[in-house]
């Protein structure tokens, strides 16, 4: 009795697609947030439960958040630290200081600047 030759199996390929949007569209994750502020990330997340900034983008499950999240939460930690403030204190400090600059930044582009002696 001759046995019948028996199919070999197809080959099996997998394709693993990981879509990333263009750079800058999206924001960051809580975790290159965190490492690129040099905080603990548990940190970042009592910051943003706190209010210091909310996402820009991403998902419930995979939040993102401005690129230049990490240097204002660096300033609300610096503050806290070095004038001995609150975390809401440190917070308020924080938002008041990036609205100076604002200001600051748009006085400067309708007065132009005399450094003339008088």
């Amino acid at each position: 009795m001759a046995t019948a030759a028996r199919p070999r199996p197809a080959a099996v390929t997998t394709l693993v697609v990981r879509l990333r949007p263009p750079s800058g569209a999206a924001g960051v994750a809580l975790d290159s947030l965190a490492h690129d502020a040099g905080l603990h990330p548990e940190l970042v997340r009592r910051l943003i439960a706190l209010g210091a900034l909310g996402p820009t983008a991403g998902t419930r499950a995979d939040p993102r958040y401005p690129r230049d999240a990490a240097s204002r939460l660096a300033r609300v930690v610096r503050l806290r630290r070095e004038l001995g403030l609150s975390w809401n204190g440190a917070l308020l400090a924080s938002e008041l200081l990036a609205r100076i600059e604002q200001l600051e930044a748009r006085l400067r582009r309708y007065e132009p600047i005399d450094d003339r002696p008088r």
